[in-house]
């Protein structure tokens, strides 16, 4: 299988942070691209006909892509149980938030880096980083017990999309009366799946 992967993807991270928890990132060879909706890369065009990564392609299929997907694949594919049934809709919905904040995030860099300076709306960006703030505030005051329960795929999703906060919007300060989220990800961040998928 090969990962049609950008190293500044927090979608994309997600599914290298799966490799590395699970212990099978031989399994999967990571082919990185550089890629902008207003510039696809060939190997996401081919992937993916919406251009998005990340993408899988498999052997024995079609491509999977959009991350959910490809995590809940490769986590059936090798019994990880990051999808526990037992809890299963709180780990999904914990996931979709995560990802919902990655989705804002990166939309804010777009919005600056693909647009001409003087077409850049400010008016979105600010509603961006409000989805952020109300998600993460959600989190921080809903989501904890889960959190600080058996690793899941919420928690991957969660730790990536904490992390872009950090790699591109370092600045606003995710962290103000977010204590107790603040704290889980100083411990999760450190684990080695986290440490070896750092983006440059």
């Amino acid at each position: 299988m090969k990962l049609i992967s950008a190293n500044p993807s927090p979608f994309a991270r997600k599914i290298r942070v799966l490799l590395h928890e699970t212990g099978r990132t031989g399994d999967v060879e990571v082919i990185e691209i550089m890629t902008i909706p207003t510039n696809t890369d060939p190997q996401a065009a081919a992937a993916n006909p919406a251009g998005k990564i990340p993408a899988l392609v498999r052997d024995d299929g079609p491509a999977l892509y959009d991350s959910r997907v490809i995590c809940r694949y490769l986590d059936a594919q090798f019994g990880a149980g990051l999808y526990p049934e037992s809890r299963l809709w709180d780990a999904l919905t914990l996931e979709a938030t995560a990802d919902a904040i990655m989705e804002a995030a990166v939309l804010m860099v777009y919005e600056h880096r693909v647009r001409p300076s003087e077409k850049v709306f400010d008016g979105w960006v600010e509603a961006q980083w409000t989805k952020v703030q109300r998600s993460v505030s959600a989190v921080n005051e809903r989501w904890m017990s889960h959190l600080n329960g058996p690793l899941d795929m919420s928690h991957l999703a969660m730790g990536c999309a904490l992390a872009y906060l950090d790699f591109r919007h370092g600045d606003r300060n995710w962290r103000a009366e977010n204590g107790a989220l603040d704290d889980w990800f100083a411990v999760f961040n450190a684990r080695d799946s986290m440490q070896a998928t750092v983006p440059d």
